[in-house]
C-alpha cells in the first residue's frame, strides 16, 4: 500500500509470487462477486481508494459500488514487509475515512495472515476470515 507522501521514494516491488497471490484473491473473490453474487463488494487489484485525489493503493480493495467506500483491504507481502504493511493497514483504518472496516496482511512465504478491525484492533483468531464478506480469504489461495 502506498501513501501519497511515499510516491516519490517508492520503487516497484512486484515479484511473481506477490502478483500470483493478488491474482488468486481477485479471481476467487471475483467469482463470488460477478458470477455467484454471494458478496456485495467488488474486488479490485492495485486500485486507488479515492479516485478524487492521490490516495493509498492496497494490493486488493473490496469496493462497495453503492456507498463508494472500501470496507476491506488486503496487503500481500514477503516476511520483510509484514510489520510495515501491517502498520500501513492500521493507519489507513484509524486515520482515514474510506469506510474501511477490516484490513488483512498476508505473508506468502510463511503462509500467515494478520488482521486488523476498526474499533477492535489487532485480531488473534480467525485472522484470514473476513466478517464483512463472510469469507475465509485463505481458502482462495
Amino acid at each position: 500500500m502506498i501513501f501519497p507522501e511515499q510516491l516519490m521514494e517508492m520503487g516497484i516491488n512486484a515479484p511473481k509470487e506477490h502478483q500470483r497471490i493478488i491474482s488468486k484473491l481477485t479471481t476467487g473473490l471475483g467469482i463470488l462477486f460477478y458470477h455467484e453474487g454471494s458478496i456485495e463488494l467488488e474486488p479490485l487489484p492495485e486500485t486507488m481508494i479515492d479516485e478524487g485525489q492521490t490516495s493509498p493503493v492496497p494490493d486488493v480493495s473490496l469496493y462497495n459500488n453503492k456507498t463508494y467506500q472500501t470496507p476491506v483491504i488486503i496487503e500481500v507481502c514477503h516476511p520483510n514487509g509484514v510489520k510495515n504493511d501491517f502498520k500501513k493497514v492500521q493507519r489507513l483504518i484509524d486515520e482515514f475515512d474510506y469506510g474501511t472496516i477490516e484490513g488483512f496482511v498476508y505473508d506468502y512465504v510463511s503462509n500467515s495472515w494478520q488482521k486488523y478491525t476498526k474499533g477492535q484492533g489487532i485480531q488473534t483468531q480467525n485472522t484470514s476470515f473476513s466478517n464483512v464478506l463472510n469469507v475465509d480469504l485463505a481458502s482462495l489461495i
